[in-house]
């Protein structure tokens, strides 16, 4: 962590010093905002995290409930949320209080008596195997409570609005704020106002049921599976020797996914309730919970659980959904989007894959930076059509494995061809439910795979995989990913020829076009008044030990000044090994190769460094001119 550029800092450093919007920020709602947040799920609460690293931007999130969560829903969180609350500063800590999964046991019929159970296979849990977060489980409102604190910590200060309700909106064809918004108190002393605001853009994350969705006409298109599971949380005395572990079970008499929670007692399990029938009308959700207590008994048999407290319990209809489009531009349109859908407002599927929550916070991200750099002046507007381009497609892709999961989840034994069936599923698709197959396709932001053999490691469009480098200021071993922040910056790793620092070399004449040539995106996107790194992060990797480089002729745009007092920055210089070579892990050209990674962490491009103009042509599609940089106004 860097900190007292802008000088001494004897407080907590996470707390950054309010600018902008976050000066005196007024306690109740201006007439007219930049952005309105509707819901404070996963996805919104994200979005307000990201969104105050934008001060110049003024974001405002309602939401409905009187105060914070108290007891969530969703629990799974997969590698690539953990690789994102890394970028919010707060992942060490969460993993602190998480449950760790390292196993997932699968139990199946004795075939001696069947009607009893035995484990039949002990899986590695895929996050042991697939990088360098873990898979945990942590209740949602925790997860809420860190993305609050940093929305509250940034620069915007961020705080929700609760006690606020969404009751419609209508986007008015021209306008600085087209936007207008209708909003009633439901809570504290203006309990039953009602009143409008105006905003530039709109963010609706306010769940299955989005009253967002319906005021722009977007349909929710699915249906549900009819087939009933029952959810609880419970602490309880059992002889069920798995307790601890997550585990599927599969017996004769239903199905169950067993979760343990964080706090070292308490536990999760979906018990299979069966199929529903075509005129129930949802009388299943009306199950009692000593029915569903009941029901778990009969799977665990011949163990058995004396639950003592049922913390929270629900019924519900596996169901598989996605909205037509993520934005409110209408089909054949090309006008700018206004009103943005995330989280369940946009798909909807089981929870036993542990998506939900993942899936709705990789929403929140992906929007984030494009409107907090439309916002700020850095991006056009034609960047936010992007949004739904990119995140429908994988929202369809969750839909399409969540059938096959839950499917599988509700298979009688005898269904199954093969007893490892079930586990062998398990860890072939790991890096779906992971979060690390998500690739986007090319676009403004995302380049074509011309160079991909440059860095095979590095594939275009998917998130970029960290691996280990050594810094060469402290000779410290860093994760090169772990030092970008959700600041909403881009990244560009320029991983050096085999040249020595200081000889003439392809990486010496990159680095001098890159910070004085005329085409430089480095000095066509950055504001005059800004530090040199406010909108891009640039950071050399050599393939000598980081003993052999000498800092001192490391060409200068990698030890840049910043802050008031025009301080030398140590920390963009690193070294491949000892130890791990990143260029051998990520299979990294020898001659060379730039790598340049969004803001949300998705590699946008892969170019030799003598593709000195394929660069500046990638940003000028991207970034509008530094003489430029002024806050954008939606064109009427």
């Amino acid at each position: 962590m860097q900190f007292h550029h802008h000088g001494y800092v004897s407080g907590d450093p996470t707390v950054l010093p309010a600018a902008g919007t976050g000066v005196d920020r007024p306690a109740d709602i201006p007439d007219e905002v930049d952005v309105l947040i509707v819901g404070s799920g996963p996805a919104g609460m994200l979005l307000a995290a990201q969104l105050a690293q934008f001060p110049d931007v003024t974001t405002r999130l309602i939401e409905q409930r009187a105060g914070r969560l108290v007891l969530g829903q969703a629990d799974g969180i997969q590698p690539r949320s953990v690789e994102t609350f890394q970028a919010f500063g707060f992942a060490e800590r969460i993993i602190a209080e998480a449950y760790n999964i390292a196993y997932m046991n699968f139990w199946g019929p004795d075939p001696e008596n069947p009607a009893n159970i035995i484990r039949t296979s002990r899986t590695e849990d895929y996050a042991k195997h697939i990088g360098e977060f873990p898979h945990l489980i942590v209740n949602q409102a925790r997860v809420l409570d860190y993305f609050a604190e940093a929305a509250a910590h940034g620069p915007g200060r961020i705080l929700p609005d609760y006690g606020v309700e969404f009751l419609g909106l209508t986007v008015h064809p021209s306008g600085d704020y087209p936007v207008e918004v209708r909003i009633r108190y439901v809570a504290g002393e203006r309990e039953g106002e009602e009143r409008t605001v105006r905003a530039r853009y709109v963010a609706g994350g306010d769940g299955a049921r989005s009253r967002v969705r319906d005021a722009i006409g977007r349909k929710h298109l699915g249906e549900f599976a009819r087939h009933a599971w029952g959810v609880m949380d419970v602490t309880v005395n059992t002889d069920f020797p798995d307790w601890r572990i997550k585990c599927a079970i599969n017996a004769e008499a239903g199905n169950i996914l067993h979760i343990p929670r964080e706090g070292g007692y308490l536990c999760r399990m979906y018990i299979d309730l069966g199929e529903v029938a075509d005129d129930d009308n949802h009388k299943v959700r009306q199950t009692p919970i000593e029915a569903i207590i009941a029901k778990a008994n009969e799977i665990l048999h011949p163990y058995s659980i004396d639950v003592k407290q049922v913390a929270w319990s629900s019924v519900y209809e596996v169901g598989h959904r996605v909205t037509d489009k993520f934005d409110d531009v209408p089909e054949g349109s090309d006008r700018t989007p206004r009103v943005f859908l995330m989280g369940d407002a946009c798909h909807t599927h089981s929870a036993k894959a542990g998506q939900g929550m993942n899936v709705s916070m990789q929403d929140g991200f992906n929007l984030g930076w494009k409107l907090g750099n439309v916002l700020s002046g850095r991006s056009p507007e034609s960047l936010l059509a992007t949004y739904s381009a990119e995140r429908q497609p994988v929202a369809q892709e969750l839909i399409d494995f969540d059938r096959e999961w839950s499917s599988l989840m509700a298979r009688r034994p005898e269904e199954f061809a093969d007893p490892q069936e079930l586990a062998d599923f398990y860890v072939r698709t790991s890096d779906f439910p992971s979060g690390f197959l998500t690739q986007y396709k090319p676009s403004m932001i995302t380049g074509e795979a011309t160079h991909q053999e440059l860095a095979v490691g590095f594939p275009i469009g998917k998130r970029f995989k960290s691996a280990e480098v050594v810094r060469v200021c402290d000779g410290n071993i860093q994760h090169l990913g772990h030092h970008a922040k959700a600041d909403g910056r881009w990244r560009i790793y320029a991983f050096a020829d085999g040249a020595a620092a200081g000889e003439p070399s392809t990486l010496a004449d990159w680095a001098e076009w890159l910070q004085s040539g005329s085409g430089s995106p480095l000095r066509r996107f950055t504001p005059s008044d800004g530090d040199i790194d406010a909108v891009f992060d640039v950071k050399v990797i050599y393939q000598q030990n980081y003993d052999e480089v000498e800092l001192a002729k490391v060409p200068a745009l990698f030890m840049p000044h910043t802050g008031p007092f025009g301080l030398t920055d140590w920390e963009k210089v690193y070294a491949a090994g000892p130890g791990e070579d990143i260029f051998e892990s990520r299979e990294l050209s020898r001659d060379g190769v730039v790598v340049v990674v969004r803001p949300d962490q998705y590699v946008a491009h892969v170019l030799p460094l003598s593709a000195t103009d394929e660069l500046a042509a990638f940003f000028e599609g991207v970034m509008l001119e530094a003489s430029s940089v002024v806050r954008q106004v939606v064109a009427s």
